[in-house]
């Protein structure tokens, strides 16, 4: 969607929107749009971002409720606010103001997956040190009277198909760069949680004299490294986008060994290139590229690091 847009003679802008948009609808592996990744109140909402890489501006939203199109959200963002980023409901009553229809992003099938998290005791959950314990219960959580700390077991507590983004960089004839992002965030989420995608710099990030980058994976890690920008900055520097992608991961496998995640990268020239983390189930990472040089989009593999 988003290479015929270009095609037919749209913005680099207009290309990201309708691509990640196309993806809001196909609601695309349940983990962009709606009736997907119930937060722990049984509701899906919604992040995403827009950047251009021209202008440096951003238009985002997060924990977005009621509205479907959150991409087309943050793109009016950019056009009709001085603002950078809406959360809330005070992001779906823009919304609203801007014509996008007010409606429920809850479907059978969100809400069976989410009957299914409580009956089994709402595992995995994203608390820790709290009473009662998160590990076997429901809650209501609070925290203790007395605080001990215990280890967080990353890998069997998230699994690969928690967390996930249709993120994408767009690179035009003339060499104009654009990124977005789009979301339901990480299932049973702690409501009002927010991770990378709608973050400039962690979601994604475009910049025209250099290139872009887009991220997916846990983003309550990942978006503490803001991976996309410091990709984009690698290139820069003249990196090729492969070993630039792979800088990135190696810097957040420093402090987080077991982290879920990968990063695509693109440069000014069309070089483009990607890289994962190694984990047990998540060994190499699949993304697609569109380009003149390509009869039709085609899917890449690359090993993860």
């Amino acid at each position: 969607t988003a290479w015929r847009v270009l095609q037919l003679g749209g913005s680099e802008l207009d290309a990201v929107e309708r691509g990640c948009g196309q993806c809001e609808i196909d609601q695309c592996d349940g983990s962009v749009g709606y009736g997907g990744s119930p937060d722990e109140s049984g509701e899906t909402t919604l992040d995403a971002m827009i950047m251009d890489g021209n202008t440096m501006e951003v238009g985002a939203v997060a924990d977005l409720r009621h509205v479907k199109n959150a991409i087309g959200v943050a793109r009016k963002v950019v056009e009709y606010t001085k603002h950078t980023l809406l959360v809330g409901e005070s992001a779906s009553l823009f919304a609203v103001r801007m014509g996008f229809p007010y409606e429920d992003l809850t479907t059978q099938k969100s809400l069976s997956v989410y009957s299914k998290w409580l009956n089994q005791s709402c595992q995995p959950n994203y608390w820790k040190n709290v009473v009662p314990d998160s590990s076997k219960s429901c809650g209501p959580y609070k925290r203790p009277e007395k605080v001990t700390y215990k280890e967080e077991q990353t890998i069997s507590q998230r699994s690969v198909h928690n967390h996930d983004t249709i993120g994408m960089v767009v690179i035009g004839g003339s060499g104009t760069v654009a990124s977005g992002t789009s979301t339901n965030g990480a299932v049973h989420k702690i409501p009002g949680r927010v991770g990378d995608s709608p973050i400039a710099g962690a979601g994604s990030y475009a910049d025209s004299t250099a290139g872009g980058a887009a991220a997916t994976g846990d983003g309550d890690i990942m978006m503490r490294f803001l991976p996309s920008y410091q990709a984009v900055e690698y290139m820069r520097m003249g990196t090729d986008p492969t070993v630039a992608c792979q800088k990135v991961i190696s810097r957040i496998q420093k402090y987080a060994p077991e982290f879920f995640g990968a990063v695509i990268c693109a440069n000014t020239t069309g070089s483009y290139g990607a890289a994962c983390n190694k984990i047990p189930g998540f060994t190499q990472f699949h993304f697609m590229v569109s380009s003149p040089l390509l009869s039709q989009p085609t899917e890449q593999v690359v090993d993860c690091i």
